[in-house]
This record gives C-alpha cells, structure tokens and sequence, in this order.
C-alpha cells in the first residue's frame, strides 16, 4: 500500500468515526433541549453504546498501523501541510485514548448523561442533595480517566489536557494569579470612581417572544446562518456544531433582565461562527475540520460577547431598534445611560450572567474548586460551604442559595472537569486577536456604527477558523498578532472602556 492509500483510508475511518460522533451530539443537543426527562436511562443507554463504538473504532490498530506508515513518508514533510497536521494531531489523539478503557469511555458517558438530567432538576429546587451523589461518582471517574492517561504533578493536568492541548495547572495558575492582581485595582479604581451606572435599566420588563426576535436579528447581522443553524432554549446555554450545515446555539430567557438571553445568544454565536468558518465541507472529521482548542474557541464567543457586543459603537446602531422593539422599558433612555447599563460592574452570583471585570474571579474559584474536588482536597458533601466561603472571600457577598451557587453551571454534571480555565484563556485570547483586527482594520468600529460586522467575522475566518488545527492556541496567537498570550491587552482594554464609563 502506498502512503497516499494509506492516507486516504485514514481519513475514510476517521470521517467515519466523526459520522458517529455527530450522531451523538445529536443525541445529546436533544437530552439538553427536547428530551422529556423520563427518557434520561434510554438515553444514557444510547449515548454510552456510541461512545463506546467511537471509542473502539478509533483505538483500532489500524488506526495505528496506517499512521505509523505515513508518518514515515514524505508526505508530512511540510508541518503545515494538511496531511501532516491531520496526521501529527490524530497521532496526539490515538496515544491518548488508547490509554482510555472501553469501559471507562462508556461508564463516563453513561453517569453524565444521567447526572446532567438529576442536575436541572436540582438546580431547579435547590436541591444539592440530589446532585451530590452524581458529583461523588464524577469526580471518581474523573480520577480514574486521569490515571489511565497519566500525568506529570497533579492528574488536573491530564484532563486540561484535553481542552486545552499542552495547558498545565502551573502555566494556568500562574496567568491567573497575575491577571486576578490586575482585576483587584481595576475594581477599586470603579468602587471609587466619580460615576456609577444604573443597572436597573437592562432589569425593567422585557417580552421574552421580542426578546427572541432582537436576539435574532442581532445573530443574523453578525453572519450567523440559520439556514445551516437554529436557536432554541435550554437551561445552561451551549453551542453544538454536529458538521457541514448544522451548527445549533441555545439561550435562556428572563423576562426581567435583558442581558441574559441577549449576551448569552451572541456569546453562543460567537462559537457558531467558528464553527461555520471552518471549512467542514472538506475537512470534516480530521483534525483540520476541528477548533485549535477550546481556549481559542471561547475567544470567538467571547469577543462577539464583549468586545462587540458590549461596545458603544455596537449600540449607536442597535439602541434604536431595541427602543423601538422595548418602548415601554426604554422610552427615555439614552444611548450613554444604556451603555452604562449593559457594562455595569458589580459583584454578582451567576457566571454567565457577570460583567466583564468580575468574570474572571468566577472562573479562578470553580478552578481552583475542581482541582481540589480532583486531589481529594474537598469531598462533594462540602462543595457548598466550600463554595460560599470562597464565594463571600472573592466577592464579598453572601450566596442566598445553591441555585445561584454551586448548582449554576452544568459543567461538572457533564463530566466536564478541567474545562472552566479555557474560559479566562479565551478572555486573553479575545482581547489580544480584537486588538490585532483594530489594528489592521483601521475603521472596524465605525464599521460597527453602521451595522457592518462581516468585515469582523471574514477577518476571523482567514486569521483563525479556516486553519483548523493547522496551529496549537499559542501558535496561533503569535502567529496572528505578533505576539506570545498576555494579560495586558486584556487588562489595557477594561481600563480604557471603563475609565470612560466611570469616569476614573
């Protein structure tokens, strides 16, 4: 056989492999926005035979055999080209997950599946106790997953890992503890300033069918394509993008405060958006046809989220519409006081629900919760005094329930354990790239004052999307802007918009 057979055969098994992947996801979009509840064992049943399926078609020797063969010609001579990159990351992946039992594979998806529907009914009721069994037998399967993959210092590290490929907690830590310093007197200078904002204004009533409507037309002028997406409601807003043709972002909605399903739709398209700028029609199910790592991922949502979505250019265009569509919560309100309003900075109970200058102390305490939970540090009948001790330390408020604390996010329900640092990596990443883009698009913001977001979206398409997992997240970072990842774009973008803001 020759290399190129044997590269052609690869890619057949692995577009295969991805076929059932996306058959998956599928599967899961519809437990977390569909499935009626009583359908959760039938679906743990499903998910872990796939997963299982996935799991042995891809650990195959074959698999192995055909790599080895072509790692051996010419044909990845040129790192960058798309046989090598497919081949050197299918590499990175087959030495992982041949480390991984079957039964492993399958027991996790099984008890996640079935956690995460135990979870929004806990959440729900603020019932921790009917969650805390779950998080026990998680975090079992969550060390047990980082043994069989092994690691060097701490077994977080082998589950960072898989978010974030190369990551460790010592790199994490240390941008965290520089970053979360930098935070602290960007707080005081907004406790102390001149100016306050009235948040009041985003938390009038709001129709949620017109909040709908505003969401969509917000998505659309972006590039989202609702021929080949949807949006649909869901407790714990996600993005699923299953291929060519199909990428799905939910929201949730209240009809009392604005920002959430708003923010929460734009974040959520931010990853469509790289979902569809990958070319999936050509690279589907290799690794040229994948994210470069959730880092970078959350970089896209991120940026659509705030550097845009929270910008006043943004607003000089959209302001109009929203007073149009909410007269009754906006008739009067100035562009500058609902500027003010949708970048308020107080301390506050929900993630996804935080202003830009606090999110990040939201991230560091369920990092730092995780790792703990993963070393034996806490036990899951803790997590909630645990919470809300470190809670009330960050952000000097007391947590009023398990709901609005340790409850909030379905990450550790999901089985999704070393994921939450990708977030604050993609704050980093997002104001780095945006700065970058200002930079080579000298008119990007009045851009935005004319309702003109593609020039934004295509430039994130050639600089990021189209290449796949040509480049590792630093790589790409340095590669685009020029630089290594820093805090300090970061730090210098939160200082200028709310000096401006209150007045400091």
């Amino acid at each position: 056989m020759s290399e190129r057979a044997a590269y052609d055969e690869l890619v057949k098994k692995t577009r295969d492999i991805q076929l059932l992947v996306s058959t998956a996801g599928v599967l899961g979009w519809d437990e977390r926005v569909n499935m009626p509840r009583s359908g959760s064992q039938l679906r743990a049943d499903q998910l872990g035979l796939l997963a299982g399926m996935i799991h042995e078609q891809f650990t195959s020797p074959r698999i192995g055999e055909l790599l080895s063969k072509i790692e051996q010609s010419d044909m990845v001579k040129d790192p960058e080209s798309v046989e090598a990159v497919n081949v050197r990351e299918l590499r990175y992946q087959y030495d992982k997950q041949t480390k991984l039992p079957k039964s492993l594979v399958e027991e996790i998806t099984k008890v996640t599946t079935l956690s995460q529907s135990d979870w929004m009914t806990a959440r729900k009721n603020n019932d921790f106790k009917l969650f805390e069994p779950w998080l026990d037998k998680i975090f079992g399967l969550m060390r047990q997953k980082a043994d069989a993959f092994g690691y060097t210092g701490e077994p977080y590290n082998a589950l960072l890992d898989e978010y974030e490929p190369g990551a460790t907690t010592d790199q994490i830590s240390q941008v965290f503890e520089t970053l979360r310093n930098e935070l602290v007197v960007l707080l005081k200078k907004i406790a102390n300033a001149p100016k306050k904002t009235d948040k009041s204004i985003v938390e009038r009533e709001y129709n949620v069918e017109l909040q709908r409507v505003f969401g969509e037309s917000v998505a659309g002028a972006l590039g989202f394509d609702f021929s080949a997406g949807r949006l649909d409601v869901t407790t714990h807003p996600f993005c699923s993008g299953f291929g060519p043709g199909d990428t799905r972002v939910t929201t949730r909605y209240n009809p009392k405060r604005l920002n959430d399903a708003l923010f929460g739709i734009m974040h959520e398209v931010g990853h469509g958006l790289y979902e569809m700028g990958i070319n999936k029609e050509k690279y589907f199910g290799t690794p040229m046809g994948d994210a470069a790592s959730l880092g970078i991922h959350e970089s896209q949502s991120r940026m659509w989220e705030n550097q845009v979505g929270r910008s006043k250019e943004f607003w000089s265009y959209f302001f109009p519409q929203a007073q149009r569509m909410f007269k009754e919560s906006l008739g009067g309100v100035t562009l500058d006081q609902f500027y003010g309003a949708v970048n308020d900075v107080r301390p506050s109970y929900i993630r996804v629900e935080a202003d830009e200058a606090t999110y990040n102390l939201h991230i560091l305490l369920r990092y730092e919760m995780e790792r703990a939970l993963l070393n034996g540090d806490i036990k899951p009948k803790d997590v909630p005094a645990e919470w809300n001790s470190r809670f009330k330390k960050y952000f000097g408020i007391e947590v009023d329930s398990d709901s609005n604390g340790c409850l909030q996010d379905v990450h550790w329900g999901a089985g999704l354990v070393g994921y939450f640092p990708t977030y604050t990596l993609g704050n980093l990443y997002s104001a780095q790239l945006f700065a970058t883009a200002k930079k080579e698009i000298h008119d990007l913001m009045s851009r935005f004052e004319r309702g003109e977001f593609l020039t934004l979206r295509n430039w994130l398409k050639d600089k990021i999307h189209q290449h796949g997992q040509r480049y590792r997240a630093n790589a790409l970072c340095q590669k685009v802007t020029g630089k290594p990842l820093s805090h300090e774009p970061l730090v210098a973008y939160m200082n200028e918009k709310y000096a401006g803001i209150y007045g400091f």
